[in-house]
């Protein structure tokens, strides 16, 4: 884990930190494990327009979070601007982390604001990131080197002043080199370079690729050769940010296209389960090609005041119960939070059976070593009543305790009463909406909409509609169940899928069905 302080700095300084962080080229699985630990430490982060924004989710809660992105033409901040700005926030005291999109140091301008901080006596680390030089044209399916085709690399910029009169990028030597070329940052001026390298000797019949967005959902690549790629551009309004290939490893996509080929491809996909839960679906439905876009609609918090303290004296006395009833991974895991705060040994449980409903519950379970002794066959509270009444027998007189979120529906609990059981219900935790949007993927919904979005509980669905989103025309909707499905009809819309299996592998399953149809 990076300190919070170089240990070449007297023990008594107050000044801070910088690490210039290599964001990559935008798949969250390739930030590296260094540039995360650097987020997660982080007082201030400093972020770019091309640096993904879904990595903020990783920050602290109280991280001052900065965008100081900069695209063609406008600006947020000027890079002077942003040198002061890591310097006056370094010199409080405070960790910054710089992320810059793809690697710091390939046109990055991460050596000037590193020159600014040593100028002005502030620490700093190099964070190297994946670059989109080589992850942009190996998710378009083309290797920038292979042996049957090249033995060289050539890395240049395109992004020069339209304006300026005279270019300082030596065409002739770069249209002179041998094998791959690859352009970053030059979409805007693809013409005017594609003139300059056949003036300078290129061949026009030289395959290339332009590789947008590379290695997220909405990736798109385009294809043509030094004489048409600039038309081929023009033609079907393809703009920034995008990495171009020059060369004959292009003409290989068409074998190796395995990014663009998986079957969500150009899907967005809307997840709004908590921030916290969040990961489990998005990856699994990013392994499958989709752009995903993280809205968490609710947040988990513990219980407070009376029912704290009630759920705790129960949990207390967790060993004097027949059994425990589990309904949701988020009921484990506010009661083993309770559980060893007032025990040391996994084995103060005693000798209580365990009853769970869902896969995921299953699983937190088993996490803490414990099997369960009842699951229902669907994983919906009745289907558990059902399950006590058909292995049991007669409930009369034994002694449950239902660790449960707050508003849970009260089926179970009538069900079991009425059959005889003496039941606690503990308030272990509640759902309440999430407000913040440290990510700005509220507003990418309102403006770029989506194709499908999902929900995993009624709580995510109420919690949706009472933002006062609007649902795009055309977007289907997939419920992990048919509690979650009722919620939905509830607020007057349709349900396109519901998971045949109720738990994140089915709602997968379904998102990919409904993509397929």
């Amino acid at each position: 884990m990076p300190e919070k302080k170089s240990s070449s700095q007297p023990a008594q300084t107050k000044t801070g930190i910088c690490y210039l962080v290599g964001a990559g080229p935008g798949d969250p699985g390739l930030m590296t494990l260094r540039g995360r630990e650097c987020i997660e430490i982080a007082d201030v982060i400093v972020y770019d327009y091309l640096s993904n924004s879904d990595f903020l989710k990783w920050a602290r809660p109280d991280a001052e979070k900065i965008y100081v992105g900069k695209k063609s033409k406008d600006h947020t901040l000027p890079q002077g601007g942003i040198n002061q700005l890591l310097v006056e926030k370094a010199q409080a005291g405070q960790i910054v982390t710089r992320l810059k999109g793809g690697d710091p140091l390939i046109f990055g301008r991460g050596g000037e604001e590193a020159q600014e901080l040593v100028a002005a006596g502030v620490p700093f680390e190099f964070v190297p990131g994946i670059s989109s030089s080589i992850a942009g044209p190996a998710y378009a399916g083309i290797p920038v080197t292979h042996r049957a085709h090249n033995a060289q690399l050539t890395i240049f910029t395109g992004h020069e002043d339209p304006t300026k009169a005279e270019s300082s990028i030596d065409y002739a030597q770069i249209a002179k080199a041998p094998g791959t070329k690859v352009m970053l940052m030059g979409v805007e001026r693809l013409r005017t370079i594609t003139d300059a390298l056949q003036q300078h000797g290129a061949d026009p019949a030289t395959p290339v690729a332009l590789v947008r967005w590379a290695t997220t959902g909405h990736q798109r690549t385009v294809t043509g050769t030094i004489a048409t790629i600039a038309d081929v551009v023009e033609k079907c309004g393809f703009e920034a940010p995008a990495v171009a290939i020059f060369g004959g490893v292009v003409g290989l996509r068409d074998e190796l296209n395995w990014f663009e080929s998986r079957p969500l491809f150009g899907r967005r996909v809307v997840v709004t389960r908590t921030r916290a839960q969040i990961g489990s679906l998005s990856r699994q439905l990013r392994d499958l090609g989709a752009d995903v876009l993280e809205m968490p609609t609710i947040r988990i918090e513990s219980s407070q005041g009376a029912d704290y303290r009630g759920f705790a004296e129960m949990v207390k006395d967790c060993h004097r119960y027949d059994w425990l009833i589990f309904t949701s991974p988020n009921a484990v895991d506010y009661f083993f939070a309770m559980f060893f705060q007032l025990f040391t040994d996994i084995r103060s449980i005693g000798g209580v059976r365990i009853a769970s409903i869902g896969p995921g519950t299953d699983a937190k379970l088993k996490e803490r070593g414990l099997e369960v002794d009842l699951r229902p066959e669907t994983a919906v509270a009745e289907s558990l009543a059902d399950a006590f009444e058909k292995e049991i027998g007669s409930l009369e007189n034994l002694t449950m305790f239902w660790p449960r979120a707050e508003g849970a529906r009260e089926v179970l609990s009538e069900r079991l009463t009425d059959a005889g059981v003496m039941l606690d219900e503990g308030i272990a935790y509640r759902t309440v909406p999430e407000t913040d949007d440290p990510t700005g993927a509220v507003e990418r919904f309102k403006k770029e909409g989506a194709d499908i979005i999902t929900f995993t509980s009624s709580s995510t669905v109420d919690c949706f509609f009472d933002l006062g989103l609007e649902l795009p025309d055309g977007i289907q909707i997939a419920s992990i169940g048919p509690i979650t499905s009722d919620a939905i009809r509830r607020h007057g819309r349709t349900v396109d899928i519901e998971a045949a299996q109720h738990d994140i592998p089915g709602l997968v399953l379904a998102v990919r069905e409904l993509a397929e149809r």
